[in-house]
């Protein structure tokens, strides 16, 4: 189970979005994933419209009374993607543990009693803060993703995001590691998006990722349909940029390379087909040989002969 904590102390850079959709995007390649809400202004549970009803368990809860973690997960429009709901009672939660000893290790201790669950990835959005629920998520980690607007201002919050996630390596987690920036709302337009990926790429090196996710409107409408932009808008451009990402993510070839390969494998038997002796077919001249497509699909194949390979897709998995 990899626990990755989504933060960035600079509100407004897509925290929520990247969490939602890359946890979709990681279901799509059969991973099961869990989403924490750590903000208190709830956005992803809005996103997923997974409000909780009053009464019921939310992440409050966990970090106040101790309930147990798994008796407030539930699931998601998105096959394989389950989600732990907050409201705004969690902009309490700060100062009700201010006092308490072990507070930062709250998380960790929850996720110790779920390993049987069998969750693939945990996702956790932080909150625009680097408080008690960030250091709890922090602690709970093995991975940070950091999403980063491509403006002069979100840099500027970048080297206390750096202090705190050293602090956090040398007293409470060693293991704790930066996985990727990711760049979002890219405007490939503008001088200034260029210049800030070059000065991203001076400081952080090979944990900038290569994909990045661009302006997109579809991405921004998503969550008022309380939908994923795989489910709201799978063919634009947002979809597009997070299946980009999330194949890099996992290691995997990027989309356009699989497509090439399987359109060189076809090129390749057409020219074994082509490359067959004339002996072997009948002598027939070419009008003869010819079959109209539509008869062809209507035509069963001999009993004696195999039956036909399926056709090839590109881009298949």
């Amino acid at each position: 189970m990899r626990r990755i904590s989504v933060i960035n102390q600079k509100g407004g850079v897509g925290k929520t979005t990247t969490c939602v959709n890359h946890s979709a995007a990681l279901t799509r390649h059969g991973k099961r994933v869990l989403l924490l809400d750590l903000d208190p202004q709830a956005n992803l549970t809005l996103h997923l419209d997974c409000q909780p009803e009053p009464g019921e368990l939310t992440l409050t809860n966990l970090l106040v009374d101790g309930a147990p973690l798994r008796d407030m997960i539930r699931p998601t429009t998105t096959a394989n993607m389950f989600v732990v709901p907050s409201d705004t009672s969690l902009a309490g939660v700060e100062q009700v543990l201010a006092n308490r000893i072990g507070r930062e290790t709250i998380l960790r201790e929850a996720f110790e009693e779920i390993a049987d669950l069998d969750f693939d990835f945990v996702m956790m959005d932080c909150p625009p803060s680097l408080g008690v629920l960030s250091a709890n998520a922090l602690v709970a980690s093995e991975e940070v993703l950091i999403p980063l607007q491509t403006e002069y201002f979100a840099l500027q919050g970048m080297a206390k995001l750096m202090e705190v996630i050293e602090l956090v390596q040398r007293r409470l987690n060693p293991d704790l590691r930066i996985n990727s920036v990711l760049p979002c709302m890219v405007d490939q337009r503008t001088r200034l998006s260029s210049e800030v990926l070059a000065e991203i790429g001076k400081h952080f090196g090979e944990l900038l990722a290569k994909s990045m996710i661009r302006m997109n409107v579809k991405l921004a409408e998503a969550p008022s349909f309380g939908r994923t932009i795989f489910e709201h808008a799978p063919d634009s451009n947002g979809a597009l940029d997070h299946e980009a990402f999330v194949r890099e993510f996992l290691g995997l070839a990027p989309l356009e390379e699989e497509e090439e390969e399987d359109r060189i494998e076809f090129e390749v038997d057409d020219e074994e087909v082509a490359e067959e002796p004339a002996a072997a077919a009948p002598q027939t001249t070419a009008l003869a040989e010819y079959r109209d497509p539509a008869e062809m699909l209507h035509t069963a194949p001999d009993k004696g002969s195999p039956p036909p390979h399926p056709p090839i897709v590109a881009g298949e998995e």
